[in-house]
């Protein structure tokens, strides 16, 4: 049987775009033998799967994805419109796949959010447990027009890092994103929780980096991140992805108290 619950399938075009760019840059699917990705949940319209398998495939051409819905309606609507390396599969967390293989990466966007925080741990697990070896499970929220996401990634064992993404043009503070934590975080944005913190130390480096706006936000940002760096916090990677709006931390530095 299916596991987890059916969600409202909210979805829409370009959506998800700032993780689909993330995934791209993965190990797990650059090296993998066997490129399959499975998108859990995608919702009620097919169309956030086709667009990561149309970006996946600039980067490897043999990529296969495959859209995993709990609605045996949404997969039914989803087949009459496939494409070749696209495939739609009922089912749920255990995601099933096309002969049982083991995906290269797992998306989950927009899936947790809506259940219970004491939900979590498990989900991922079922999830993990599913990947090849070296994979790679990536688990977040976006608004509505994707502007603004987070996002856990986690290895086969464990989370690795959280990921913040943001739209930098008319980005008034970076905390936004709290109304968009992955559920491992959205209820820890409190006093004594380490993401509180580190919500707090990015809006005040955003607020301190605003005479670089004169450079545009994007020379704003860069300097926002430098100055969560030079506050003590374990940024990642380098300018690249930080020109992006992206700022990503290793989840030990953010995970719950």
């Amino acid at each position: 049987m299916p596991i987890g619950n059916v969600t409202r399938g909210t979805t829409g075009y370009n959506r998800l775009r700032r993780v689909d760019r993330w995934i791209a840059t993965l190990p797990a699917l650059r090296k993998s033998t066997d490129p399959l990705v499975a998108d859990v949940g995608y919702g009620a319209s097919p169309t956030t799967t086709l667009e990561l398998r149309d970006r996946l495939a600039a980067v490897r051409p043999d990529v296969e994805v495959t859209g995993i819905e709990i609605e045996p309606a949404r997969v039914a609507l989803a087949n009459a419109g496939t494409r070749d390396g696209v495939t739609f599969r009922l089912g749920g967390f255990e995601t099933p796949t096309p002969g049982n293989r083991r995906p290269a990466v797992i998306r989950a966007f927009n899936v947790l959010r809506q259940y219970d925080e004491s939900e979590v741990a498990e989900s991922w697990r079922i999830m993990q447990d599913r990947l090849q070896p070296g994979g790679a499970l990536v688990e977040g929220t976006c608004n509505e027009v994707g502007r603004v996401a987070s996002w856990v990634t986690l290895d086969e064992h464990a989370p690795v890092s959280f990921t913040v993404s943001l739209r930098l043009a008319g980005l008034a503070v970076p905390s936004v994103v709290a109304e968009r934590l992955p559920k491992a975080l959205i209820h820890r944005n409190v006093p004594g929780e380490r993401v509180h913190a580190f919500l707090a130390d990015l809006d005040l480096a955003w607020a301190v980096a605003a005479p670089l706006g004169t450079y545009g936000p994007r020379q704003r940002w860069i300097q926002a991140v430098r100055g969560m760096r030079d506050r003590g916090w374990p940024v990642l990677h380098g300018v690249t992805r930080w020109r992006l709006g992206e700022l990503s931390v290793p989840w030990a530095a953010v995970a719950p108290a």
